[in-house]
């Protein structure tokens, strides 16, 4: 089925002043620590502001991490609307198998809705100590692990919980998530090709790994905004929006410090509460803000590592911009160009290797002093003339992930591993190419010294457990039109 485009409306129309939106988008770009994707804003149930930042493109899917454990978090509200899941059921009545392994009373008293709410009673997180314990099931492993408290009493973000809840879920409806939201949650919505990362087991992992477009997020946003009813068709219980994006757990430390941040206002079902509405957030900026107090969703996708930066850009610019009611149309048109113009800069950097022009021919460089601390899988670059341009060849033992030079702009490769390519020379010795891997948050800078022929490699923002260069990009895609394929199995990415 092919999606409804979200109904679009000038700001105006909606009670939004547009140069509230310039003013953010003037922030984020003048922000040297923040890397912008995209950007939706709905108000209203109307998308008043929509951008991409070129070499990014509305139909790209794009890595959640985190955010998708809000997906998660509506899947199980399904389960329970259909009778399937029960919050109040010990988390090990669904695993019947491991009630002989499983002793401590903590442990057998913990609730699916203490999964659902990071309140599973341990104090920090245990992933990596429950894939230790039991890494063909890691759920025995996290219930093996004793809570220091009783569950349901603290709050500790837990990437262990919300597969646990994502497993439930699995094992009640017969469907993987994917399978198990496509006709309940994303055809009804209009959300088409996504893709979700499974482990060993087969299993998609709930907490991370949910690569959509940012159009999924602005629906999601949307429908939650809407207590669940989605173009006058109820999907999901308003008790359930209700409960899920309420705080179940304080997790204030009660300093001045914690009451500005946006992430000690207390916890939902996998939601965030906020100092203004809630929100799903996934590392390095991937966002899907909902403002019941604004009607209003702000969806975005960046590079980051300074989210509470880049939310309080949001309080600081786009809250004042919701209005009470119509506006003259004081820049609508202005903020209508600027959206569609956006785009990353390039790598100032000439396009033609300097003379002598045989120095750059087929010229190796190993890793300089360090470099493994940045980039640990690269340990080779290889430039080479060619056709249409210089090409790069990044080399990870027998892996190559070979690139093309195409001018001042950005190069995109479509695949297998998408990419977006800007560089060239900077100085006479020295080449700098900068690497979007488009389906990720991530960009890699490598530069290639000739003296030494050597090259240091640099994450803007680090991939969490990246297996390879290769391995940064989506799984095989499940649009509405494959039900019932069997997605491509890949290990996982974190949160």
């Amino acid at each position: 089925m092919s999606a409804r485009p979200l109904p679009v409306s000038p700001p105006a129309e909606q009670g939004v002043d547009s140069s509230g939106i310039t003013a953010f988008l003037d922030a984020v770009e003048a922000d040297p620590d923040i890397e912008p994707h995209s950007l939706m804003i709905l108000r209203h149930g109307h998308v008043v502001a929509s951008g991409w930042w070129a070499p990014y493109t509305p139909e790209r899917l794009q890595l959640l991490y985190s955010l998708s454990k809000s997906f998660t978090s509506t899947a199980a509200g399904f389960a329970v609307a259909e009778g399937l899941l029960d919050l109040d059921h010990p988390v090990i009545s669904y695993f019947p198998e491991f009630e002989a392994d499983i002793t401590d009373p903590r442990s057998r008293a913990m609730l699916v809705r203490h999964v659902a709410a990071m309140a599973s009673g341990h104090l920090t997180e245990t992933y990596p100590d429950a894939l230790r314990l039991d890494r063909k099931e890691t759920v025995r492993g996290f219930l093996l692990i004793p809570p220091d408290r009783d569950p349901g009493t603290v709050f500790a973000y837990n990437q262990s919980a919300t597969y646990t809840l994502a497993t439930i879920v699995q094992r009640v409806t017969g469907l993987s998530l994917t399978e198990y939201l496509r006709p309940r949650l994303f055809d009804p919505l209009g959300i088409g090709e996504t893709a979700w990362t499974q482990n060993r087991t087969g299993r998609e992992i709930g907490f991370s790994g949910l690569h959509a477009a940012t159009d999924a997020i602005a629906r999601l946003g949307q429908l939650h905004l809407r207590e669940g009813v989605w173009e006058g068709r109820r999907l999901l219980p308003a008790s359930w929006i209700a409960e899920a994006t309420r705080a179940h757990v304080a997790n204030a430390d009660g300093t001045p410090e914690g009451a500005r941040s946006d992430w000690q206002q207390g916890y939902g079902f996998q939601f965030w509460r906020g100092r203004h509405g809630y929100r799903g957030d996934g590392a390095f900026g991937q966002f899907c803000v909902v403002l019941p107090e604004h009607d209003a969703v702000i969806a975005t996708t960046a590079a980051t590592d300074r989210m509470q930066e880049l939310l309080d850009l949001m309080w600081t610019h786009l809250l004042p911009a919701f209005g009470t009611a119509p506006l003259p149309d004081g820049g609508d048109e202005v903020l209508r160009r600027r959206l569609a113009r956006l785009a990353l800069p390039p790598v100032e950097a000439v396009s033609e290797p300097p003379e002598p022009v045989d120095a750059w021919s087929d010229a190796e460089f190993v890793p300089a002093q360090g470099v493994c601390a940045e980039q640990p899988t690269l340990t080779g670059v290889v430039v080479t003339s060619g056709d249409k341009g210089p090409r790069v060849s990044l080399v990870e033992g027998d892996r190559r992930l070979e690139l093309r030079l195409g001018g001042t702009g950005w190069t995109v490769d479509p695949g297998p591993t998408p990419t977006a390519v800007s560089g060239g020379w900077t100085e006479q010795d020295t080449l700098r190419v900068d690497v979007l891997f488009l389906e990720t948050p991530h960009r890699l800078t490598v530069t290639c010294s000739l003296p030494g022929r050597t090259f240091t490699a640099r994450w803007h923002t680090t991939p969490l457990h990246a297996r390879s260069l290769e391995s940064l990009h989506a799984p095989s895609r499940q649009s509405s039109t494959d039900h019932g394929k069997t997605p491509y199995r890949a290990t996982p990415s974190a949160t």
